[in-house]
């Protein structure tokens, strides 16, 4: 399990400092501005901002074929119109206070205990030990949180019956035929 100096150390040797270009919100290649929501955080975006859920989020774009006739998706990604995320105006993000885990901590995501940083111009920009440490403690929330979902999910895989011939959503609320 990477700790959380670690974590810190390698983030603070990268760099990072938000530019504000909004970049990371945008479509560069096919789904770079794919944003993976769970059901809590669409919830909480939906509270802080007085929208439905459906408003925010749609199923997550890549299935799974089950070979006869189903198909199966896990959870839901934020709403794009055309190339960019529904809350980018401008360059800002208009659900800033309320965005999801992914969005907090972009251009890092820890893959097991591998930190992966995305391209984004803000990387390579000396930063402050605690901006660093932050982003570790943020990284580690967010891991954390993600690995209870898939917990979730896989309560739910086991106690349901998938139907035949439809388009369905698991996530860690249960599952949705489309």
């Amino acid at each position: 399990m990477r700790s959380l100096e670690s974590l810190a150390r390698e983030i603070e040797r990268i760099g990072f400092r938000c530019t504000g270009c909004g970049e990371c919100c945008r479509r560069c290649s096919e789904d770079s501005d794919l944003v993976m929501v769970s059901p809590a955080e669409i919830a909480r975006i939906a509270t802080a901002r007085s929208m439905r859920p459906e408003e925010i989020a749609e199923p997550f774009p890549e299935s799974i074929d089950l070979g006869n006739g189903t198909t199966l998706t896990f959870e839901w990604a934020l709403k794009r119109n055309d190339d960019q995320c529904i809350f980018l105006e401008g360059n800002r993000c208009t659900i800033y206070p309320d965005r999801p885990w992914i969005c907090r901590t972009y251009p890092f995501m820890l893959d097991g205990d591998e930190l992966r940083v995305y391209p984004c111009p803000g990387t390579g920009v000396s930063m402050e030990r605690a901006d660093a440490e932050e982003m570790a403690r943020l990284l580690l929330a967010r891991r954390e949180a993600w690995e209870e979902e898939e917990r979730r999910i896989r309560c739910v895989l086991q106690s349901v019956s998938i139907p035949a011939g439809e388009r369905v959503l698991i996530d860690g609320e249960g599952m949705k035929v489309l």
